[in-house]
């Protein structure tokens, strides 16, 4: 290859090209100096020409972007953003949060009206930068929960309260077990799935009204910790979603988030006060877990298993042999729900579901395991004192 015609030789021949056109043009201007007498030369300078790397590119926001990258929210083959990727499109119910265009779509932010997602939206979205960082969430002042509760926001709270706050809520269970005996299976119950990451739920507390609420009974409101956190943002880094955990030292002794412990009683009747409140809530979810299949065993006479990889995550048993019954190679869904299942399973649900419930709000996480524990109980023939938890 003649050496002119190598990529690495193009910009010298260039810089050489203008080099002597500079000296031309110079000569040319000096020359036209002198003709002019005492009219004065007009000076130029060429802009510094390339080849520029990318690394020699200064971007203002690019840890910014590094960061977001790493982070879930960013990833598109995650299950959360390839979920529709057979079909094509997402469906508009999912959308608001599954993909940076679908949240838009819902909020109005792309002109169309609000409160709906027109469609349809393209698979391969995730939440991107225009999804918190949209000026038009400054006009977004309130976010409707699923328990029909309206609540207000400010700037990208719209995006984290929109997205993390679930898509059922205890209503829905009311709604759905209303005038059925408590103990009867019904087939035309199913189970009714929180949805997943519900951080914004857990936080909002009784207040919120995420989990099922039973009559006669206080919850705990909002979480508002330290005056300091007072945000998703206080805590987590906004494109890690790293929490920071630096902050929670200044009132906490503790080895990492998991460790904080926020009260001097025990839970979950083991004594142990020397972890973190995260195991007391696991160790209660568990009972609750254990109970729940007691009751869908002994009680009602239909075993069920759990598999939290797969949708509707409960399943029958029949046999009572510890496999998921299958019929034509499919898992066989759990179909003889009573109320109080129904309601147990979604407190218990709702619980796991913020794997952050410790920090988000451990006392009403607390309280709805306790309260459906107590509701399984009475037709287990188990003794409230007996298991020594506290509400």
């Amino acid at each position: 290859m003649p050496f002119y015609d190598r990529p690495a030789a193009r910009p010298l021949i260039l810089c050489a090209a203008l080099g002597l056109l500079s000296f031309g043009l110079g000569a040319h201007a000096q020359t036209s100096a002198d003709a002019a007498g005492d009219e004065e030369a007009i000076p130029f300078a060429l802009p510094q020409s390339g080849p520029f790397t990318p690394a020699e590119i200064d971007i203002e926001n690019n840890q910014a972007i590094t960061d977001w990258f790493r982070s879930a929210h960013a990833n598109a083959a995650a299950e959360a953003f390839s979920h529709w990727d057979d079909d094509g499109e997402i469906r508009p119910a999912c959308a608001t949060c599954h993909a940076g265009e679908g949240f838009r779509d819902f909020h109005g932010l792309d002109g169309t009206a609000p409160g709906v997602v027109d469609g349809p939206i393209d698979v391969g979205g995730v939440v991107d930068c225009g999804t918190c960082h949209n000026e038009g969430l400054a006009e977004i002042s309130e976010i409707t929960f699923p328990s029909g509760l309206v609540h207000p926001v400010t700037g990208v709270e719209a995006s984290c309260l929109t997205c993390h706050q679930g898509r059922a809520a205890g209503a829905t269970i009311v709604a759905a077990i209303d005038g059925l005996a408590e103990d009867e299976p019904n087939a035309e119950l199913r189970f009714i799935n929180p949805h997943y990451a519900t951080a914004a739920a857990t936080w909002l507390g009784g207040y919120g009204a995420a989990g099922y609420h039973y009559d006669g009974q206080d919850y705990s409101g909002r979480f508002f910790h330290a005056r300091p956190v007072a945000s998703c943002n206080s805590c987590h880094e906004p494109h890690t979603l790293e929490v920071d955990f630096e902050p929670c030292l200044t009132c906490h002794e503790a080895d990492s988030p998991q460790d904080i412990r926020i009260a001097r009683q025990s839970y979950d009747g083991s004594g142990n006060t020397s972890v973190g409140i995260q195991s007391d809530i696991e160790a209660n979810a568990e009972q609750l877990m254990a109970m729940i299949q007691a009751y869908m065993g002994d009680v009602v006479g239909a075993p069920v298993i759990y598999d939290g990889n797969r949708y509707p995550y409960f399943f029958a048993d029949a046999n009572g042999d510890g496999a998921i019954d299958m019929v034509d190679g499919r898992p066989v869904p759990y179909a003889a729900w009573t109320p109080r299942s129904l309601r147990t399973a979604f407190n218990w649900k709702l619980v796991t579901a913020d794997p952050g419930n410790f920090a988000h709000n451990p006392q009403y996480s607390l309280e709805l395991l306790y309260d459906s524990i107590e509701d399984l109980s009475e037709p287990l023939g188990v003794d409230m004192e007996d298991l020594d938890l506290l509400r």
